[in-house]
């Protein structure tokens, strides 16, 4: 349609209706359109079809394909867009962006919205006196456009508002310019919005609708924006400081590094590609080719069991420094945080989204917005030792108050009786912990313990058990440890119980068996337990919400881990000593007596690794690496006593060693997760664009796809289930 009004020529394109079923969201749906240029009569009907193979179908109201072609020039007629010298008072501009919902003032006037990606706002007025009119036609065929149509919008500037904060929108708009007033002149629709998708406030959408959550979801756009400044303010303070980019292959090889891997097969008879866990080995080699300092944003892959913070594949912000110890790398990513950090601080605040609290930009003057928290100048450090025995976890998470104690072990005081009541160990190790509230907290108790996750209420050591301090109980309540232990407990100026001595009343004593061997793994059941009830706590209101940020470095780490009936055997190095490496086996001893623990005992041979936590996360991890060949082969074969074939596969790095390799450590930042704990979401998926599901599904493209018979004959293999 093509109109003229007294103020020029007044150009609308517009799609001819179509039908179409409501709810098609709902559907998991594919597209099957005719091809090559067959006729599309009225009576044809375009197919639309769901998983369940059930069809939907709509009319497409489509005569002939030659007739649609015009409508086709159409929507690919892209007008040129005005430059950023166009954008002044009485100007005539055009602009392209997405339309929004109409506002009818009355039937002479309208207002609507044209959202363009990280640009400005602008309002486009659109007004008729005369019936008939070019304007009354083109106000007509405005209210015809469904909103959220792609369009290219022409009109005239009346009014525009500045910022007092420096706005920039890149090379297209004028700096700090935020809002245009236009009258409209033209509209053209270069890409309808189906009328039978419904878009209303907090929509929640469907999996593979992915794209319209991406589109409408103001928090999850503003996480993607907030990733994508601190991505490029880290890799910019990183190539400031003369660190190199180095892109390593993603097609690798299967090796025995640690975790599970996803395989590629190739035509080869019997070969198959292995999709990188890390680039830790590429990055080593790298150290003894001569670069001082490496940085990549790699992909890494680990087939492994999914939960709300991880991925089979994800980012890693990977780093490694030559002629380094662990503490050079400790202090640099402190350093590197504290410059991101304070790049962040004065640009971005957080605020509640969508019930979501969710980093917002500065630059948008919200209301409700509040500063993002200070962080420490220097991060904490607790070994691992002292992490798992206060906290029950190699990820503490400080932000728990001091109200609540750290875990105390008792089980020197108190007798065989409650110990054999609780656990059937032998010998086992007893550990305590107390939670209290301001105010009363029997009925959050009754609530926590009636709804324990599955893992926490059935543990084969022992179930937790509860005491509360009631003081018209004998004992205040404590009579089941007996008089001895119980009068030391309560106690106030017991030294030996300096975690839960001097309780009050209404105070919970939680109480927990372990067995009696040395810490292994991320965390004891009463670790996890004492988390989850903080966090219960938090979600009921009985604790205030506390989004500050506590960073803590946790080191010392056993750089062996003993095998137990549950590893899983694709994890490892599949070595005969009974045990692997705690994190890969390419890290370092820590102190000079732990070299000598390699030989006479390597489960207390202490690693030079350190892992980095923020709120009880783990955000990534590094070590000081193994540089000298004959050592790195040395824990291979006589340490790990892995095969000859297993050595083999690293035979590439164990000639980059060999040829006065430097000494040298790093770290890898788990991006996702990096990004995901600072904009207070406790799912990666929240910072990802297209996240896979718990399945390791993709529900956008529906991957990974099934494989014909044919497709697995290509590569020499044979599906059994075919």
């Amino acid at each position: 349609m093509r109109l003229s009004s007294a103020r020029g020529p007044v150009n609308l394109r517009l799609p001819r209706k179509i039908r179409c079923s409501p709810g098609l969201l709902q559907s998991r749906l594919s597209r099957n359109w005719a091809r090559n240029g067959q006729s599309l009569t009225s009576c044809h009907r375009r197919t639309l079809h769901d998983d369940s193979k059930e069809s939907i179908t709509t009319a497409a109201g489509i005569k002939t394909l030659p007739e649609k072609i015009q409508e086709f020039k159409d929507y690919f007629n892209l007008p040129a867009r005005s430059a950023i010298t166009d954008f002044n008072l009485n100007n005539t501009v055009t602009v392209h962006g997405f339309i929004s919902k109409r506002r009818d003032v009355s039937s002479k006037l309208s207002f609507v919205d044209l959202l363009v990606d990280r640009g400005p706002s602008f309002q486009f007025k659109s007004s008729w006196e005369e019936k008939d009119s070019p304007e009354h036609e083109l106000h007509k065929a405005l209210k015809q456009i469904p909103a959220w149509s792609s369009v290219s919008l022409t009109g005239i500037i009346y009014d525009s508002k500045t910022s007092d904060h420096r706005v920039v929108f890149g090379d297209s708009y004028p700096k700090n310019t935020i809002h245009y007033d236009l009258t409209l002149l033209h509209a053209h629709v270069l890409g309808p919005f189906p009328r039978d998708i419904i878009i209303s406030e907090g929509a929640q959408f469907p999996p593979h609708a992915r794209h319209l959550q991406l589109r409408f979801d103001k928090a999850l756009q503003n996480r993607l924006e907030f990733r994508h400044s601190l991505t490029n303010t880290a890799t910019g303070v990183l190539q400031r400081w003369g660190f190199l980019q180095v892109e390593t292959p993603i097609l690798f090889k299967s090796t025995p590094e640690g975790a599970r891997e996803f395989l590629v097969p190739t035509r080869r008879p019997g070969y198959a590609y292995a999709l990188p866990q890390s680039p830790q080995q590429y990055k080593q080699i790298v150290m003894a080719a001569g670069v001082r300092g490496y940085y990549q944003l790699a992909r890494c892959f680990r087939d492994e069991d999914l939960r709300a913070d991880r991925q089979p594949e994800f980012t890693q912000l990977d780093m490694e420094m030559s002629f380094a110890k662990g503490e050079d790398v400790m202090r640099l990513v402190e350093k590197l945080i504290h410059e991101v950090y304070d790049y962040m601080s004065p640009r971005w605040q957080t605020r509640q989204v969508n019930g979501a609290l969710c980093p917002t930009k500065r630059s948008e003057r919200a209301a409700d917005a509040e500063d993002y928290p200070p962080i420490e100048s220097v991060f904490p450090r607790m070994t691992y030792h002292e992490a798992m025995s206060l906290h029950g976890s190699d990820k503490p998470d400080l932000r728990i108050p001091n109200k609540w104690p750290k875990i105390q072990r008792i089980d020197h005081l108190l007798p065989q009786s409650f110990t054999s009541m609780i656990s059937d160990l032998e010998d086992p190790i007893v550990e305590a912990f107390v939670f209290r509230f301001d105010e009363p907290s029997k009925d959050f108790i009754k609530s926590v313990w009636d709804n324990l996750p599955k893992p926490l209420r059935h543990n084969p050591d022992g179930q937790p058990v509860p005491l509360t301090i009631d003081s018209s109980k004998p004992l205040s309540g404590l009579s089941p440890l007996g008089h001895e232990a119980a009068s030391a407990v309560l106690d106030a100026s017991s030294s030996d119980l300096a975690h839960i001595s001097g309780l009050e009343q209404g105070d919970v004593l939680v109480i927990q068996a372990r067995p009696n061997k040395p810490f292994e793994g991320g965390s004891t059941a009463l670790g996890d337990l004492r988390r989850h009830i903080y966090a219960e706590a938090v979600a009921q209101g009985l604790l205030p919400p506390d989004n500050s940020f506590k960073f803590l470095w946790v080191t010392g780490f056993p750089l062996f881990t003993p095998n137990t009936e549950s590893s899983d055997p694709a994890e490892g190095q599949h070595g005969a000593s009974g045990f692997s490496s705690t994190h890969h086996p390419f890290t370092a001893p820590l102190d000079p007596e732990d070299f000598d623990l390699l030989a006479t005992d390597p489960l207390k041979v202490q690693a030079d690794h350190y892992d980095l936590v923020l709120n009880g996360v783990e955000l990534g991890g590094g070590s000081r690496r193994i540089h000298i060949a004959s050592l790195q082969e040395y824990v291979f074969r006589d340490v790990l006593k892995m095969s000859d074939e297993g050595i083999s596969h690293f035979s590439h790095l164990l000639e980059a060693l060999r040829a006065g390799c430097p000494p040298h450590a790093g770290f890898a930042f788990g991006w996702d997760r990096f990004i995901a704990t600072l904009s207070f979401t406790g799912s990666v998926r929240d910072v990802i664009a297209f996240p896979k599901s718990k399945k390791g599904d993709e529900p956008v493209a529906r991957a990974p796809g099934k494989v014909t018979e044919e497709e697995w004959k290509t590569y020499h293999l044979k599906s059994e289930h075919a």
